[in-house]
């Protein structure tokens, strides 16, 4: 039996801390703009008349096409890297702002909700793989730092769309072309380094001897990859309670503003963004499985509680829960990379794509909830969904 064992040529040995700065900071500007869109689900819900279903087919259109693409692009880039891709599907999402600023009708919002979904399925897989190359082995640090910047850019939708977006209209989303302009240029500059630094060259594939290690691969691979699945999903669909619903909730059960809702929104994305750099580093030190487990099991007294507490408390609850659930992702991703250290560009794609895919789907399937019975139900509901991080349990304890 034979394994393949793959390399690249040029590979630094320390970390290139200007490049992981400069895809944190497109990945804020990319998820900035991809969060926009349910952070203005409640002027589109008045402007529309839409129900909790037609938001949730929203979110689901936008996931499924960020979902399905991801692990095909992630796939076509391990063996041909694209950096200049990036620029390229930021223009996606681009002209799917342009699209949501000035859509007349539902399905060119859903038109334009797909193409934001293409923008960030080009994006993510490309942008792990550079954030890896230019971790100079601090896996868990650089997936962080990376994570964090989208996690920060997912924070401020909701304050963007609370104090610039509602008083101006909609169509003032197009401004925000600006900030996707502005990522294309500095993709344009990490691209050139890419490939200055010989990572964009296809990769050599060598076969060496493994004899009955290789037979007993498949199984040591694919048994974490789908605990690892079980737990995204655990984590996502909460996670999608919170982006899709969570404004409405808080208006609905506490007679909240618009603007108002949003700031609490805010604050738990925050939250959320701490969390995700606080998981890699020490995920670096302890292991990435007790982070794990740490994360989606040390959520669930909190999840439970959340739907029977007053407004004081949810927010603080809130805050726990982004903080503690958030730390999980940078290690769920480290740990399925290094499960399959020469298929990252993939295994990055599965995992981004699983994410949007599950988020997707668990959105539309709470706003169905939501119609027949109330949205506090939703949150009743997913309080339970921590209890699947009993699946990281059966998670190796060391990965070869």
């Amino acid at each position: 039996m034979s394994a393949i064992v793959e390399t690249r040529p040029g590979t630094q040995a320390r970390t290139a801390f200007a490049v992981l700065v400069a895809i944190s900071v497109c990945h804020l500007l990319n998820d900035m703009m991809q969060v926009l869109l349910p952070a203005i689900y409640p002027l589109l819900k008045g402007g529309f008349h839409l129900n909790f279903a037609q938001i949730g087919l929203i979110t689901l259109v936008y996931q499924i096409t960020a979902s399905i693409l991801q692990p095909m692009v992630g796939l076509y880039t391990d063996a041909r890297p694209q950096p200049f891709s990036l620029p390229f599907g930021m223009g996606f999402t681009l002209i799917g702002l342009v699209g949501l600023a000035f859509a007349a009708s539902y399905p060119e919002l859903l038109a334009a909700a797909a193409l934001l979904g293409v923008g960030s399925s080009i994006f993510h897989p490309e942008s792990s793989r550079i954030a890896r190359v230019a971790s100079g082995g601090r896996h868990g640090f650089a997936q962080s730092l990376f994570q964090v910047g989208g996690n920060l850019g997912q924070s401020l939708g909701p304050l963007l769309a609370a104090f610039f977006i509602l008083p101006r209209g909609r169509e003032s989303m197009a401004w925000f072309s600006l900030a996707a302009l502005l990522a294309m240029a500095i993709l344009t500059a990490i691209g050139v380094w890419f490939r200055a630094n010989g990572h964009a060259k296809p990769r050599v594939r060598q076969v060496i001897t493994a004899g009955a290690t290789a037979v007993a691969a498949p199984a040591r691979v694919m048994v974490p990859l789908v605990l690892l699945g079980v737990l995204m999903m655990s984590k996502f669909v909460y996670l999608a309670s919170i982006n899709s619903y969570y404004i409405f909730y808080l208006m609905h059960r506490f007679h909240l503003s618009v603007r108002s809702a949003q700031v609490d929104l805010f604050i738990f994305l925050a939250a959320a963004a701490a969390g995700t750099m606080i998981g890699g580093p020490i995920g670096d030190r302890i292991g990435r499985r007790a982070v794990i487990i740490g994360s989606i099991l040390g959520v669930l007294p909190f999840t439970l509680v959340l739907p029977y507490v007053g407004l004081d408390a949810t927010i603080v609850l809130t805050i726990f829960i982004g903080l503690i659930l958030s730390s999980a992702f940078s290690a769920i991703v480290v740990f399925a990379n290094d499960l399959m250290p020469g298929r990252i560009g993939a295994v990055s794609g599965l995992f981004f794509g699983l994410a949007f895919g599950v988020a997707g789907l668990g959105a539309a399937g709470l706003g169905v909830v939501a119609d027949w019975t109330s949205i506090t139900t939703v949150y009743r509901i997913c309080a339970f969904l921590p209890v699947l991080g009993l699946a990281a349990l059966w998670l190796p304890k060391t990965v070869r």
